[in-house]
């Protein structure tokens, strides 16, 4: 932790974590102006009433993928919260620490922004780096961040197949969405 540095809030359900994850995380390492990525799982997503993966398990996951990468920190903040937490509170807990914060979001995000609570306060505390999705058209006021990578975990959580997950606990994620769905 370090007030000085900038970093990439990289935050979501993860339900399954998948390639796509991984690959975000890599291209914001590569990004010359971010010295640190955290990855921030949600106890429960503000726009959903439930998770198929407990926030626990969902939050171990992530640390096993990230856990050979030290400019990753996976942070349990939001689980341990444990309730919703509006993406404004967890910025303002972050910027106790560090200077600049990116909040990355995919495109698909985008349609419900202005949505999100405390919107207004949320866009002066952060700058946006919207993710590619979907051919969605991504405004010119917006820095953007192109993956190679289309996966979704709803559509994952339908068809699990383990090419998709992370090889670190790619059979253990496997099993469980097998055995839940």
């Amino acid at each position: 932790m370090d007030k000085t540095q900038t970093i990439a809030l990289f935050g979501g359900s993860f339900d399954p974590p998948h390639i796509g994850h991984e690959k975000i995380v890599k291209a914001l390492l590569d990004l010359e102006y971010i010295d640190k990525v955290i990855v921030m799982p949600t106890f429960l997503n503000p726009f959903k009433s439930k998770s198929h993966a407990s926030a626990k398990l969902r939050f171990k996951w992530l640390n096993q993928i990230f856990e050979k990468n030290t400019d990753v920190i996976v942070s349990e903040y939001e689980v341990k919260q444990n309730k919703k937490i509006p993406t404004i509170e967890t910025v303002e807990y972050l910027l106790t620490k560090y200077s600049k914060i990116f909040l990355i979001i995919g495109a698909d995000n985008l349609i419900s922004l202005k949505k999100w609570h405390n919107y207004d306060k949320l866009k002066v505390k952060v700058s946006f780096l919207i993710v590619h999705r979907n051919n969605i058209e991504i405004p010119k006021s917006f820095s953007k961040l192109k993956i190679e990578e289309n996966i979704s975990s709803s559509e994952l959580r339908k068809n699990i197949n383990s090419l998709k997950l992370p090889k670190s606990c790619s059979q253990e994620i496997s099993k469980y969405y097998q055995r839940i769905l």
